[in-house]
């Protein structure tokens, strides 16, 4: 018979819960990334920046998590991870957030499936599907205490079904508002009935006036990641303004102390980190941890001081290269400059080119139509193998919209081709003709169809932080398939590169009136359904034909893939090396 005092011990042990194993650790010991994941397959073996940021996950009392992350620093696997954890171990309703749909899809089969399948405390926590029945489908999974479910932040009613424990939302500078709101704020409503929700939010910052991340970042107890100076001893967190090289030898790219002024080479990277620590800079935020991290610190081969280098010099001369680069690499909003333009100073910029003589750099040429009522107006813009853009000329062909002569007037322009300085003529590569008229759609689309193979496309401006040119996955009632457009990464790119001063070039030749046009907008950050939106407005009194036109010019370069050597030895008359055919058999099947 056991004792009292026996009995009173193994009751207190039963009050007492077991300590808790740390998330990191249990990644370590549970997940495996499985080939064709991750370049190292195997167990995973977290850096040491990572591990503070799997701990705040996993502990009970910090509510929120947010992270401002770069590429490369392995933030996916990360994410997956804390997500196989609640499922194994703290079973709940469980969402993930992130921007579309697409998102969702490419996310459950590239990396939950494989890693959750691969790690054997998962795949038994979520056991067989065959138990579940038509519960299960791809983006929803139902298991003993709670489910998953991988939603896209474009559609609201994707969040109103759904109360949730636990939420994770990556890529929120990518969401934009809906009807219903901000979808972060929606998706954080369907956690309020839980007192332990978990809140998880990360991602690339974009534009910093605008920026949910860095906003939520603000919030938090920001973190900062410092690593020791292996000549002073003192911490400190690497910045880009610290990193030097030799002029012209990127590879030579070092970190330059703050504090002793020493140069440390990269071979001393490996070792800083693994001594590395965050330092909370708001420690009175208790609940609210909060990450910022740039790809300084990744022990990828690919973020080697080095190889930022290179990239760096790669970008700077084109802002939205270089916007690219602060934004992934540096992990910052991106301030830019070119939010209005000047159109005096632009026409104060041509050049003795045009499309009577188009420049010997020139090696392709796209153009942009803006259908009116009364005419259709279209702007020429050549492209130079470093990506200079030359702003040839601008044309208007005149006639009623549903006039034939019109369009065949315009056939006739689109066939045109143009003296060029190696001594041949050079044509169109690309058409983009705006149908985002619902009056002219049908027309437009009628015209561009028979024209595909001529790459002549029908296409439809759309707003907001989008790809400059992507296919419709829809068709118009007609039958046909528009291009999407987005007007507002095209105006972006166009008055950063303007600002920029080099990197577009304009004619002479352009009427002046083309400039006004082109100035016709200004970027400006307003407040709609609670959240700021960075869009761009109409300056009053003006029309946007030149602008739009340069805006579809530019996205019909995105489809173009020149050969640039066989394009320059056509326009110079010069013999063209013939490629040799592909083989269907190996000489080896000979021997």
């Amino acid at each position: 018979m056991p004792t009292i005092e026996e009995i009173r011990a193994s009751a207190l042990r039963a009050l007492v819960p077991p300590p808790r194993l740390r998330l990191s650790d249990w990644i370590e010991s549970e997940i495996r990334l499985p080939e064709g994941v991750s370049a190292q397959p195997g167990p995973v073996r977290l850096w040491p920046f990572q591990r503070e940021i799997a701990d705040a996950i996993g502990d009970p009392l910090i509510e929120r998590v947010t992270l401002i992350k770069p590429v490369r620093v392995g933030f996916t696997t990360l994410l997956t991870s804390a997500v196989a954890s609640f499922v194994a171990n703290e079973p709940a309703p469980i969402l993930c957030l992130l921007p579309a749909e697409a998102d969702c899809r490419d996310y459950v089969v590239s990396d939950v499936e494989p890693i959750f399948s691969a790690s054997p405390a998962v795949a038994d926590a979520l056991g067989d599907d065959r138990e579940e029945g038509e519960r299960n489908t791809l983006l929803s999974r139902r298991f003993a205490g709670g489910s998953l479910k991988v939603v896209a932040a474009k559609a609201p009613r994707n969040l109103r079904r759904h109360n949730v424990r636990i939420l994770f939302c990556d890529e929120v500078d990518g969401m934009v508002a809906t009807a219903e709101g901000s979808p972060i704020l929606l998706a954080e409503r369907r956690t309020l009935s839980f007192p332990d929700r978990k809140i998880v939010l990360g991602s690339t910052p974009v534009h910093e006036e605008t920026s949910h991340v860095l906003r939520a970042y603000a919030q938090s107890d920001a973190r900062i990641f410092e690593v020791p100076c292996p000549s002073c001893g003192a911490f400190e967190e690497v910045s880009w303004a610290q990193i030097i090289w030799d002029e012209g030898k990127p590879e030579t790219a070092r970190w330059c102390c703050p504090h002793c002024r020493e140069e440390i080479e990269e071979r001393h990277k490996p070792a800083m980190v693994a001594a590395g620590a965050w330092r909370a800079t708001r420690p009175e935020v208790k609940s609210h941890a909060g990450f910022r991290l740039n790809a300084l610190v990744s022990l990828h081969a690919n973020a080697a001081w080095g190889k930022l280098a290179e990239e760096f010099i790669s970008a700077k001369d084109d802002p939205t290269m270089l916007q690219t680069f602060v934004n992934t690499i540096l992990g910052q909003g991106w301030r830019g400059d070119g939010d209005e333009l000047d159109d005096e100073e632009l026409a104060g910029r041509g050049e003795n080119w045009g499309l009577d003589a188009v420049p010997a750099d020139v090696l392709a040429v796209t153009a942009g139509c803006d259908v009116q009522h009364d005419r259709i107006e279209t702007t020429f813009i050549g492209w130079a193998e470093d990506g200079a853009a030359f702003v040839l000329g601008h044309r208007v062909t005149w006639g009623a919209w549903d006039d034939d002569a019109t369009w065949s007037e315009l056939d006739g322009l689109l066939k045109q081709t143009f003296p060029h300085d190696l001594g041949g003529r050079i044509g169109l590569d690309a058409v983009a003709i705006d149908a985002g008229d619902g009056t002219t759609m049908h027309t437009v689309t009628a015209f561009c169809q028979p024209r595909t193979r001529r790459k002549v496309m029908a296409i439809k401006g759309a707003p907001g932080n989008r790809p400059l040119i992507e296919r419709s996955a829809s068709r118009t009632k007609t039958g046909a398939r528009l291009w999407i457009v987005g007007v507002d990464t095209g105006k972006t790119l166009i008055f950063g590169r303007l600002a920029q001063g080099t990197s577009i070039r304009v004619s002479a030749d352009l009427p002046r009136v083309w400039y006004e046009q082109l100035a016709s907008e200004r970027a400006v950050t307003r407040y709609r359904r609670g959240q700021p939106v960075r869009s761009f407005e109409r300056v009053p009194g003006r029309q946007a034909e030149g602008l739009d036109c340069t805006v579809y010019a530019f996205a019909a370069r995105q489809i173009v893939n020149p050969d640039w050597e066989r394009r320059r030895a056509e326009l110079a008359h010069k013999t063209v090396p013939k490629k040799s055919p592909p083989k269907l058999r190996s000489d080896w099947m000979r021997r």
